[in-house]
């Protein structure tokens, strides 16, 4: 039997929380430690808080729709503890995995995706719309479903971060708030930015149109990027412009924003 370190730490930290905090006691034993897992958990949460505003949605229904694409796409849950894990190892406000998964509109916005993913991969494009919508009205996120995203993404404070349908995110990015990977006007077919592993995104950027952002990339906060970024190279500007290389093989990883020294 295999552990699920994630999850038993996350059951550690309830634990305590518990034990000191009398308000969320009641919150942590219904919430997490009475679940038996991870994804029975998140399922629960995340149900609740998207028919929150949605009163004629039922939570049951959802919450099952959740489990359900769980158990049937189990690379589903090994993505999630990927995206749990790369808050815990990138962002330094970050010091356990409860947070992540419970508290951050990041991962729980990712996770939702997630779920919407599978849906529409499975040909159930309405309910995966429907999803869409709840996760933009309730995280301020909206990732179209057909989007294609990897697996330890940093999506930092995520509020206002839209990728269109044809996007395409290879794991192990790290991308700030209100940022946008769009298209540039109405045409068809392949036309949304792809990010290949490692970039970094600073907050605000925009990325337009069928472009890639290479491997190792960095773009400074507030760039509008039109055209391809080679990879391991820094862009910054409106519109953006290489303004030098980003040293680390991984800026994700790093979380660097500072680019003056490339200015």
């Amino acid at each position: 039997m295999t552990t699920d370190a994630i999850w038993e730490e996350i059951l550690t930290e309830a634990e305590a929380i518990a034990s000191k905090e009398p308000l969320l006691a009641e919150v942590l034993e219904e919430g997490v430690l009475t679940c038996p897992s991870l994804e029975a958990a998140l399922s629960r949460h995340l149900a609740q808080k998207l028919s929150h505003n949605a009163p004629s949605t039922s939570k049951s229904l959802l919450k099952d729709t959740f489990m359900d694409s769980f158990d049937r796409d189990l690379k589903i849950g090994v993505a999630v503890r990927r995206d749990i894990r790369a808050f815990r190892e990138r962002d330094p406000a970050c010091h356990d995995f409860l947070g992540p998964a419970f508290y951050y509109k990041g991962v729980q916005a990712l996770t939702s995706y997630r779920v919407a993913h599978h849906l529409w991969s499975t040909g159930r494009h309405e309910l995966a719309f429907y999803l869409e919508s709840l996760i933009s009205e309730v995280f301020a996120v909206d990732i179209h479903p057909a989007a294609t995203i990897g697996c330890g993404v940093l999506l930092d404070h995520a509020t206002g971060f839209v990728a269109g349908e044809t996007t395409v995110i290879d794991s192990n990015v790290s991308i700030l708030h209100e940022v946008t990977l769009g298209g540039t006007g109405k045409e068809s077919g392949d036309r949304h930015p792809k990010i290949r592993s490692g970039v970094l995104i600073g907050a605000g950027a925009k990325i337009l149109g069928n472009v890639e952002v290479g491997q190792g990339a960095r773009i400074g906060a507030g760039s509008v990027v039109l055209k391809d970024i080679p990879p391991h190279s820094t862009a910054a500007g409106v519109p953006a412009k290489i303004v030098g290389r980003s040293e680390e093989a991984d800026p994700a990883l790093r979380m660097e924003h500072d680019i003056s020294d490339c200015i």
